[in-house]
């Protein structure tokens, strides 16, 4: 069973950048589609940007549409979320997810793997 460990998250100004990494052990990263979450205080956790195994197709949230790039490497086992641009609504605890089954979920529930989040503050 994978387990995933995100870092990169931390305090930025409004219009700044930060990349997040996402890193899996424990199985084999390219059997598994992965997504990045988010969710701020009050608020469910949303979808913000989901890849394939393979890594072949991509998909946003359109908030985050034109700003993030969603990517993995398979040969070091990480998943990306390159930000740019940010703005005070990026605001939350960003969560890297994994499933075993192929193709692009937006549902929570459908994920089987997490980590602990990491949190983003964009200053304004």
């Amino acid at each position: 069973q994978v387990q995933l460990v995100e870092s990169g998250g931390g305090l930025v100004l409004t219009g700044g950048s930060l990349r997040l990494s996402c890193a899996a052990s424990g199985g084999t990263f390219s059997m598994y589609s992965t997504a990045w979450f988010r969710q701020a205080p009050g608020k469910e956790r949303a979808f913000v940007a989901g890849i394939t195994w393979s890594g072949g197709t991509t998909s946003y949230e359109d908030s985050v549409k034109g700003r993030f790039t969603i990517s993995r490497d398979n040969a070091k086992n990480t998943m990306y979320l390159q930000m740019n641009s940010l703005k005070p609504e990026d605001t939350a605890v960003y969560y890297c997810a994994a499933v075993s089954i192929k193709g692009i979920y937006r549902n929570y529930a459908n994920y089987d793997y997490w980590g602990q989040g990491t949190q983003v503050t964009v200053s304004s």
